[in-house]
């Protein structure tokens, strides 16, 4: 866990403790349920790169491999509705890289 997401979780948590406010952050019916098809493939992302830049090791974000996440989203997002060279669609790329940046941006900023 990288230092920004440990000071992140010290502040905020992961989670709200108050389940009034637990109940307004829907993951499942808010977010799953919405996009079923679109998560898979952002998984799908997510398991391709992992074995293209490491093989022999199980599934994990390599931030160090992952620096520039805005330029490739805008890569992606302008061959969007295509599909790349390793049979994975740009705009789930644009999506995960989405994501990535999002994820970065609540570690360094918070909410």
């Amino acid at each position: 866990m990288s230092d920004s997401r440990r000071a992140y979780e010290e502040e905020f948590g992961s989670l709200p403790t108050n389940s009034q406010e637990r109940k307004k952050i829907p993951i499942y019916t808010g977010v799953m349920k919405y996009f079923p098809d679109a998560i898979t493939e952002i998984a799908r992302v997510s398991y391709i790169g992992s074995k293209q830049h490491h093989p022999d090791q199980g599934v994990f974000w390599d931030r160090d491999k992952s620096k520039d996440d805005l330029d490739a989203l805008t890569r992606h997002l302008m061959e969007a509705g295509k599909i790349d060279s390793d049979g994975i669609r740009h705009s789930a790329k644009v999506a995960w890289r989405a994501l990535a940046n999002l994820q970065k941006e609540l570690e360094t900023f918070g909410n």
